[in-house]
């Protein structure tokens, strides 16, 4: 990752991934630090946290600093007709951060296409969350599920909703007893449970799991969704961060279709996370579907540089005598080769620099390399 120029890690990342979007067609997409409160009450479950920070507004109503981008994003963007709508973003989310258990300013890029995303959006959007992972760190990986032949597994084999949330639980967790423990008592047959268990443990490059799934799924009314999941993937054949992995799911109120998770080596949890939520416009009204994802850069302190490792390049000493036109010249000069200056009369005792200049009637004079 090029941490060059003194940017922080985390700023040279998002730059990246903001121009990693535009070259894509992405539009930039701002919005307020708030929303009215029963946005984010109706739509509690979609949230990672269910505690919100509330306030009055001065007209009684009562409003919530966002805790999510989404469902912003969503409630302000009005119906297409047909085609899509491509934005992204960069905001602060006020979430409680598992570590602290206390409410954090938490920033988060991420991207959204809604109205109607066609196949090629669908492989878009994946291609576009596996460079995202590369921005980060070249070792990566982008777990891709469908959460249509899960659900379509569930509805085919008669397992009752009130049983589905566990039956999802323990396929994300890849909980082989449990999973059989849950479908037995959910009264789901020896054939059901035996496949939602090899279900599970799918995993692997496409070219390697999809031949697995086909077979699996050859007698099934999946049998087409499997398909579908091969052609969105056919663009990403290259691309040998991307898995198939079945037990990545997420809630079926608001998601279908494609789910997906990324990882980069050295962080324990999914630093990004997306997938197709059409359910969730449908909820809000709209007559649209949508994909995005986002990327979680809290999640991502430890692999981020210090903000500065030198306080500047280049210092540069000047005589209180000295007119300001002439140290200006001086300042643009040393400019010249990309290079912070910072112009002072003293040298701080614990200021941290490469260089120290002086200004003499000559020009610059270097009196101290510190590299």
């Amino acid at each position: 990752m090029n941490t060059s120029v003194g940017l922080r890690g985390e700023e040279v990342t998002v730059a990246a991934l903001r121009t990693l979007y535009e070259r894509y067609g992405y539009a930039p997409y701002k919005m307020s630090k708030f929303e009215e409160y029963d946005l984010y009450v109706r739509n509690k479950d979609f949230l990672i946290s269910d505690s919100i920070i509330t306030f009055t507004d001065t007209n009684g109503k009562l409003m919530a600093l966002k805790p999510d981008v989404t469902l912003s994003i969503v409630k302000n963007t009005a119906d297409t007709n047909g085609g899509v709508r491509k934005v992204y973003y960069d905001e602060n989310v006020y979430r409680v951060a598992k570590s602290t258990h206390n409410f954090r300013e938490i920033r988060q890029v991420g991207l959204e296409c809604l109205g109607a995303p066609d196949a090629y959006c669908l492989s878009e959007v994946l291609l576009l969350a596996a460079e995202s992972l590369r921005c980060i760190a070249p070792d990566s990986v982008l777990d891709v599920s469908h959460l249509g032949i899960v659900t379509g597994l569930l509805e085919q084999y008669a397992v009752p909703a009130q049983s589905r949330t566990a039956v999802l639980k323990c396929l994300g967790e890849k909980n082989r007893h449990e999973l059989a423990a849950v479908c037995a008592e959910a009264g789901v047959n020896a054939e059901g449970t035996a496949l939602l268990c090899e279900l599970a443990f799918l995993y692997g490059a496409p070219e390697t799991v999809l031949p697995k799934l086909r077979a699996l799924l050859a007698n099934t009314p999946q049998a087409p969704l499997v398909e579908q999941l091969a052609d969105t993937l056919a663009p990403l054949a290259d691309n040998t961060a991307v898995r198939l992995d079945l037990s990545v799911v997420g809630d079926i109120r608001y998601y279908n279709g494609m789910v997906f998770k990324g990882f980069v080596s050295g962080i324990p949890g999914a630093v990004l996370s997306g997938g197709q939520y059409d359910r969730l416009l449908q909820k809000m009204g709209k007559a649209a579907g949508a994909i995005g994802f986002a990327v979680y850069l809290n999640m991502l302190e430890d692999l981020f540089v210090p903000a500065r490792q030198y306080d500047a390049d280049e210092v540069l000493l000047y005589d209180a005598q000295v007119s300001p036109a002439t140290v200006a010249r001086a300042v643009l000069q040393l400019q010249e080769r990309g290079s912070r200056v910072m112009a002072l009369n003293a040298l701080p005792e614990k200021l941290v620099c490469r260089r120290v200049w002086k200004l003499l009637e000559s020009g610059v004079e270097l009196l101290e390399d510190r590299t």
